[in-house]
């Protein structure tokens, strides 16, 4: 499961209260890894952070409340600082692996003597995701097997590409979508003590 706390467009407080919950989830899950944090505009204090955990944690989707006065400003009225957990869909990952089947055939055009009698035309197929590449150029099978895996490898890299990007618009929407109020859990003070509701 990967996880975002964010901050949303909050001042530094609320970027304090993302990083202190994300401390306070490893003292109670213990197994979570961060993928990718974004720092706030004071020392300590998380923008963003995502991680990742095998729990299930999609009873902490929502906004949670620390009510605390402002460690940076002493005279700020304000002591309600809001940030967002929001659960992140995973992008498939299109694996590395390479996993495939060669087909080889007679291939028309260059070739010299070896022209429609020898099968130096190879298909190579990708056998997770059914993606496959024809090489006909070369003279020989090995040249064209080589060039195919080639041209697979980079179409497989570009796709795994595009899915990072998606998963990083859909984390920055994520982001943006801070809803202030109702939240699922409260925390108190500097201490980061939980409320029970």
């Amino acid at each position: 499961m990967r996880i975002q706390i964010s901050s949303g467009q909050g001042p530094a407080e609320c970027e304090l209260a993302a990083e202190l919950f994300y401390r306070q989830l490893q003292k109670e899950i213990g197994d979570i890894r961060m993928v990718q944090c974004v720092r706030g505009s004071k020392a300590k204090g998380f923008s963003s952070v995502i991680f990742e955990t095998e729990e299930d944690m999609s009873s902490l989707e929502g906004s949670i409340l620390w009510v605390c006065k402002s460690p940076y400003r002493p005279k700020h009225k304000r002591k309600n600082w809001y940030i967002d957990v929001s659960i992140l869909e995973n992008m498939p990952k299109l694996t590395q692996e390479l996993k495939l089947r060669f087909e080889t055939f007679r291939s028309g055009g260059k070739g010299g003597q070896n022209v429609n009698k020898v099968e130096t035309g190879v298909r190579v197929i990708h056998i997770p995701t059914g993606i496959s590449v024809v090489s006909t150029e070369a003279r020989s099978q090995h040249m064209n097997k080589k060039l195919a895996v080639n041209r697979l490898c980079d179409i497989l890299a570009e796709r795994n590409m595009e899915s990072g990007r998606k998963e990083k618009e859909l984390a920055w929407l994520e982001h943006n979508r801070l809803e202030r109020g109702n939240p699922v859990r409260i925390y108190e003070g500097g201490n980061f003590v939980r409320r029970d509701r």
